[in-house]
C-alpha cells in the first residue's frame, strides 16, 4: 500500500489494521476521493479514484473552515443499510498539516471510552460512565460520571477542528446551543456537582487553544464566565490515521486569550 505525494492512499478500499494497536476507535473500511465541494451543510460531492463522483453525508453542521478545501484527499466510510438516503458518510480530510476528523459524532464516543478505560487522569476514578444523561425538562448532556465517595460530575463534550499556526479555537460558527450548554454546566456546578467542558481537537496540529471571539464573542465570553464560576475545561488532541482515532495528548489553554486569572483547575 503506498501514498502518493497528495495524501490519498492507491486502494480503492482501505480495511487491513496497521502494526500499531489503536486503543481509541478503529473506522470501518475508508474508500479515498477527492473533495469537490462542501454545499447545504450536510452534503459533499466527492470523486473517487476510479472518476465516479458521489454525493456523501457531511456529519458537520459547522462552517468547516480549515477543513474543507476543495482538492483535497478525504476517506469516506459506506454503508449497505438500504433504507439511507446516503450511502456514503465523509470521515476525514487529508488537510496540509494533519488528517482532520469531521464526523461530530466521533468526540462523544471516544471520550466517553477514553474515561471508562482511565486514559484521561482528571476524569479518573469513577466507577459508573453513562451517556447522554438527561438534565432537567429539555436538556441533556453528554457524559455523567458517578462515584460512591465522589460528588457526580457531568462532561459537556464539543469538536474542534478549526486550527491556525497551532492554535485550535472553537466554535467555527455562532452557537447558541453551545451558549445554553455552558449556563447548564453553571447551574449544575452551583448544585454542587462538578462540570467539565471537554473539547476534542480531532487533528494533530495544535498546541494550544482558545475561544473563537472573532466567530462567537458572546460564546467566548460565556466561557469565560464559566470559568469563572469553576466550570473546568479539558482540552485534548488525538492520534489519527487510516485505520482508527484515539485520545493523544492535553492541550494548553492560551494565555493571550483566556487570561490566567480566569483560568480555574483542568
Amino acid at each position: 500500500m503506498k501514498n502518493d505525494p497528495s495524501g490519498c492512499v492507491s486502494n480503492q478500499t482501505i480495511s487491513k489494521p496497521n502494526a500499531t494497536a489503536h486503543t481509541g476507535l478503529r473506522w470501518p473500511p475508508l474508500i479515498p476521493g477527492i473533495l469537490i465541494r462542501r454545499y447545504k451543510r450536510f452534503l459533499a460531492d466527492v470523486r473517487l479514484e476510479n472518476g465516479e463522483t458521489v454525493i456523501a453525508h457531511c456529519p458537520n453542521s459547522g462552517s468547516m473552515a480549515t477543513c474543507a478545501t476543495p482538492g483535497r484527499p478525504v476517506y469516506l466510510s459506506i454503508s449497505d443499510n438500504p433504507r439511507r438516503k446516503l450511502r456514503y458518510t465523509w470521515e476525514m480530510i487529508q488537510m496540509p498539516t494533519s488528517l482532520v476528523g469531521v464526523n461530530t459524532q466521533v468526540p462523544n464516543r471516544l471520550v466517553a471510552q477514553a474515561v471508562a478505560q482511565g486514559l484521561v487522569p482528571e476524569l479518573s476514578g469513577y466507577t459508573d460512565v453513562r451517556r447522554e444523561i438527561r438534565v432537567g425538562e429539555h436538556s441533556r448532556i453528554d457524559i455523567g460520571l458517578a462515584a460512591p465517595d465522589r460528588r457526580p460530575c457531568y462532561v459537556e463534550v464539543k469538536n474542534c477542528t478549526w486550527v491556525e499556526n497551532g492554535l485550535a479555537t472553537f466554535p467555527d460558527a455562532v452557537t447558541l446551543r453551545g451558549q445554553k450548554h455552558l449556563m447548564e454546566l453553571q447551574a449544575l456546578v452551583k448544585s454542587g456537582c462538578r462540570c467539565v467542558m471537554f473539547f476534542l481537537i480531532q487533528r494533530m496540529d495544535a498546541d494550544r487553544f482558545a475561544p473563537a471571539d472573532n466567530m462567537d464573542p458572546e460564546y467566548g465570553r460565556k466561557l469565560r464566565e464559566a470559568l469563572h464560576h469553576h466550570v473546568e475545561i479539558l482540552v485534548y488532541d488525538v492520534h489519527m490515521d487510516l485505520y482508527g482515532i484515539c485520545l493523544n495528548r492535553k492541550i494548553a489553554l492560551d494565555k493571550a486569550l483566556i487570561p490566567d486569572k480566569t483560568i480555574t483547575r483542568a
